[in-house]
């Protein structure tokens, strides 16, 4: 440990971070993440065409999908390398670089030359640019959710961790109000030829403001509570919490699977049921809202009944209804009972998963609550929401059915159901019995400054 005399210096009357503007920092980083993940499952079709043209469109979506999972290859990468720093020289420093490398992902995407223009080197770099923000989106997660979680007092931190899921969707609805824009405003052929690129362009102006409000941040990990190097951080969250890594990463399967689901709707109603993009967009925008209400529902119920009652209660419910509200709504064959029933659904799922966020960094001592729950979430991710668009177009194309993808993530939701029943085995707030960092300054304990 770093020097724990540290510890004792005075407080000297500085600043602490207060509720809103912890949540504003916290939410401009993952609402810039899920707004290019929403961006890029937003325009898959198109991008498909663009850096993938082929004689078969379900080829190039499927190519184009498979890049898009190609981000969370880098994303455990990312929340082991930056949730390493995040342990060792704070919440603040890793929050800061993370949504700098984001808008370098983006700036690059709405740049780059197309496959007509450049050949085989375009969807090359579209590669590079994904797996950049795949990276920081691994390191972005951990950090901002531990240090929402930290800056909460007792009693509200289940409130304040769905803030991360929230934001996920104000994310979505940014992309879903830009793909709206664009599709009723332009004709088809401008979004192939020059369009796509505006939103991934626009991304690059959320990271000046968010560099400079997460600049002024107060640090959260105190100097007494710090592992000496970035290797011990590494050492000790592997050796000794690996099993809780395994489990949490199990947990999330259910919850990236159903993510998945939603973000590729879009790309389901315009290549499977022949709808129009701007009905399409409409979906990524309805979804979107509903997550940020229902998200943050999920964390007030979290905190009166507790996080694993709410999370497991919500994710059954999604589970037994997925399959019949999607047999009736194509049934039906209505646009408007499709948009319908995706923000219905979206209800329930966002439920669970504003509850289910805080679950993960409650199985993790503070010393490696970072790299613990980023590393477990970053493979959950990878290895099956990553990989879930392809999983679904691949399921589509081999049966013809076009309802048959939904058994998948019903069979995941069931993992992800199972392996939360385990939690209870895993210490339920390891170093979170203690005052928040904001409790302690409230109360006039001294604390290490910050990074």
């Amino acid at each position: 440990m770093t020097n724990a005399l540290a510890a004792q210096k005075p407080n000297s009357g500085r600043p602490h971070n207060n509720q809103t503007k912890t949540i504003i920092a916290a939410v401009l980083g993952n609402a810039m993440e899920f707004y290019d993940f929403g961006v890029y499952a937003a325009f898959a079709v198109v991008l498909g065409h663009v850096f993938f043209p082929s004689a078969n469109p379900n080829t190039s979506l499927l190519l184009s999908v498979a890049t898009f999972g190609v981000g969370f290859v880098a994303r455990p990468l990312g929340a082991i390398l930056m949730g390493a720093y995040a342990d060792r020289y704070g919440r603040k420093p890793a929050m800061t670089m993370t949504i700098l490398l984001m808008a370098l992902g983006s700036g690059m995407i709405g740049l780059l030359p197309t496959y007509q223009q450049i050949g085989y080197a375009a969807p090359v770099l579209l590669v590079i640019a994904r797996l950049i923000q795949g990276f920081s989106a691994g390191g972005e997660l951990g950090s901002a959710t531990t240090f929402l979680i930290e800056s909460a007092s007792r009693g509200r931190r289940g409130f304040a961790a769905s803030w991360q899921i929230s934001s996920q969707n104000m994310g979505t609805v940014l992309s879903g109000t830009v793909g709206i824009v664009l599709a009723t405003m332009l004709p088809a052929d401008a979004t192939e030829q020059w369009a796509w690129r505006v939103p991934f362009l626009i991304g690059i102006l959320i990271a000046p403001i968010g560099f400079y409000i997460r600049h002024k941040l107060e640090e959260t990990l105190d100097a007494e509570e710090r592992l000496d190097t970035m290797s011990t951080v590494l050492s000790t969250v592997f050796k000794q919490h690996w099993r809780a890594i395994l489990l949490c990463m199990m947990v999330t399967t259910g919850g990236m699977v159903s993510t998945a689901f939603f973000l590729f709707g879009t790309a389901f109603a315009i290549a499977t049921l022949g709808l129009p993009q701007s009905t399409a967009m409409t979906i990524t925008f309805t979804v979107g809202t509903v997550g940020v209400v229902f998200a943050l529902i999920g964390g007030v119920l979290s905190d009166r009944f507790g996080v694993k009652n709410v999370l497991f209660t919500a994710r059954m419910i999604f589970v037994l209804l997925l399959y019949p509200v999607m047999h009736f709504i194509l049934s039906m064959n209505s646009p408007i009972l499709l948009i319908a029933g995706f923000g219905f659904l979206m209800a329930i799922h966002s439920i669970a998963s504003g509850a289910g966020i805080s679950v993960s960094p409650k199985a993790f001592p503070v010393a490696v609550r970072t790299v613990g729950f980023a590393t477990s979430y970053a493979l959950g991710v990878t290895l099956f929401g990553g990989t879930a668009q392809a999983v679904f177009t691949a399921i589509i194309s081999a049966t013809g059915d076009k309802l048959s993808w939904i058994l998948y993530i019903v069979a995941m939701c069931f993992i992800g159901l199972i392996s939360l029943w385990f939690v209870r085995f895993v210490p339920d707030e390891p170093g979170l019995d203690k005052a928040s960092h904001t409790e302690k300054v409230n109360a006039g304990v001294p604390v290490a400054a910050g990074a």
